[in-house]
């Protein structure tokens, strides 16, 4: 067995149908793939319609399950609600929201804006409230007979960590709305979990995350006790049996999943030794990334 191989039996989400936003690359591709491979039908959401549309197209051919690409924005409840109806309107009905959009930078707190700081929480926070409530609502109303709702959040949602604070206090948010709704939605047979991911590189968001030099200066591979990254498979391989009946019984609990890391505390604390002439470079480098 190799940690890159599946771990579940081939029809453990045969008939399942799962929205999973920020689906179109990354760890929400990732995921999305190994949930059709299992026998789900999936919808996968972001900003970016081509690139969502390029991956359906992509993971049904691979997988031979459907995938319905849906171009949303979660700040925006009315987008949302839209991308709701969509997957009601292609499959009947939807079983489970992987909420996995998501938004970071590292940057001194004291150089943010306000509305930087706003950008994150409203991507994290918000984005997931609205995408927690549009199902939930839809679910409860329909009296359906199961919901399920896989939260992706952080380590350091509940350890905190300088330089990502925006980040920090979004995800420390989603962790306790997991909690919360996990105990006040269970009467309607909905379970809420969580998952806190240690590194996991992806090509677009750690490049936006660690531009340049500063992947190579700062290896995070070193803070893990492991001394590894995480393959994209583990992830998935856990998500799906989150998901799956397989854990029925599981409500309110948050999985870590980073070889140790977070013993460690605050993922990004160890940033205090960069210089303030360096960060003026690393938010250049930040905002080229982020025009291509």
């Amino acid at each position: 067995m190799k940690i890159t191989e599946g771990m579940l039996r081939a029809d453990a989400l045969k008939g399942k149908t799962i929205v999973v936003t920020g689906g179109g690359s990354g760890l929400g591709k990732a995921m999305t793939k190994y949930f059709m491979e299992l026998g789900a039908n999936t919808v996968i959401s972001s900003r970016r319609l081509e690139l969502l549309q390029e991956t359906a197209k992509e993971l049904e051919a691979e997988t031979g399950s459907q995938c319905l690409a849906v171009q949303c924005d979660v700040r925006d409840l009315a987008q949302v609600e839209a991308m709701r109806d969509a997957a009601l309107a292609k499959f009947g009905k939807v079983d489970i929201l992987l909420n996995n959009a998501a938004g970071n930078f590292i940057s001194p707190t004291e150089r943010l804006s306000a509305n930087a700081f706003k950008t994150i929480i409203d991507i994290v926070l918000m984005g997931t409230i609205n995408c927690t409530l549009t199902f939930g609502k839809h679910w409860i109303a329909n009296k359906q007979e199961k919901g399920n709702v896989l939260n992706i959040v952080t380590t350091y949602a509940w350890t905190g960590s300088g330089f990502v604070v925006p980040s920090a206090c979004a995800k420390g948010g989603v962790l306790a709305m997991t909690r919360s709704l996990a105990v006040e939605w269970a009467k309607y047979n909905i379970r809420f979990n969580a998952i806190a991911p240690g590194p996991f590189p992806t090509k677009g968001a750690w490049d936006r995350l660690l531009p340049g030099q500063l992947k190579e200066d700062l290896d995070i591979s070193k803070q893990v006790p492991l001394k590894r990254v995480g393959e994209h498979q583990e992830l998935a391989n856990l998500a799906a049996f989150m998901v799956s009946d397989f854990a029925d019984y599981m409500n309110g609990e948050c999985v870590t999943l980073d070889g140790g890391e977070w013993l460690r505390a605050g993922q990004f604390n160890n940033l205090e030794m960069v210089p303030s002439e360096m960060w003026d470079q690393l938010e250049a480098a930040i905002r080229s990334t982020k025009k291509g």
